[in-house]
């Protein structure tokens, strides 16, 4: 019996390893989904990639966004099949979690119906039809990891109408520098609320006034919360920020050793 029983261990793990599709592969830094299968992979260099900084929409029959970053360099992507006791969202927000642990900075972020159609991210953005699903249970992520590259990762987690989760990861490094890359507002704001914490790793000691500018919009888009800043420059930034005309009261500044800033919200 006990022969028998090792030898069905053995054929149920081959079994488990063999739903990959042949020569893919998870990413190094995001662990992929428990149970879930890979069912797309591609890489490749691509001479033209477009990722969205804002909600998507289809104009004149062409895909229109208010802001994004387009690109050439190589690319892969990977599509998980989750199990059907957990929903995209929910291996969305492990991603994102993990991304956020490990030091990467996002860039853009929506959840539901202010993501746009679901049918475009499927179809026009990441070109697999298998993830479009109803638009309320869609999130889209694209963050810059850590570290002085340009390395790009997108999350992409959707339920379909028939109930089969999936979560859609792409990696993209650009064959050029991508230049000053400014967060959206909205964007940063979810996730200081969220987290309670806001950690800008590459922001200098010296405030500029692209970053001053964005920082107080985060702030304006509510009024009623209160932070405290730390890190190397945090008494520069505090000054720069009322500049921008956020009342002082709103603010606390503490020098540390740390680079960059650290947004805190103050309960």
């Amino acid at each position: 019996m006990r022969v028998r029983w090792i030898t069905a261990l053995i054929l149920a793990i081959g079994t488990a390893d063999a739903a990959d599709l042949p020569g893919s592969r998870d990413f190094d830094l995001l662990p992929r989904y428990p149970q879930s299968e890979i069912v797309g992979f591609k890489e490749r260099d691509v001479l033209d990639r477009t990722y969205p900084l804002d909600s998507i929409r289809r104009i004149s029959g062409r895909l229109r966004m208010s802001d994004q970053i387009a690109a050439s360099g190589h690319l892969t992507a990977v599509t998980y099949l989750l199990p059907d006791v957990h929903t995209g969202i929910e291996a969305f927000e492990r991603g994102r979690n993990r991304l956020l642990n490990e030091g990467a900075e996002l860039l853009f972020w929506c959840e539901g119906r202010e993501c746009g159609s679901s049918s475009l991210w499927a179809n026009e953005v990441f070109h697999r039809s298998t993830l479009y699903g109803p638009e309320a249970r869609q999130a889209y992520l694209l963050a810059r990891l850590p570290g002085d590259s340009d390395r790009l990762m997108a999350l992409y987690g959707v339920t379909r109408g028939n109930g089969r989760p999936y979560l859609h990861v792409e990696q993209f490094e650009p064959d050029q520098s991508l230049g000053i890359i400014l967060p959206n507002p909205g964007t940063l704001l979810r996730q200081l609320k969220s987290t309670g914490e806001l950690w800008l790793p590459r922001l200098p000691q010296e405030p500029t006034a692209e970053w001053g500018a964005l920082l107080a919009n985060v702030l304006r888009l509510d009024s009623t919360i209160r932070v405290s800043l730390k890190g190397k420059g945090a008494a520069a930034w505090y000054e720069a920020l009322t500049q921008e005309r956020i009342k002082a009261r709103r603010m606390e500044a503490e020098t540390s050793d740390e680079d960059g800033l650290r947004m805190t919200l103050l309960r």
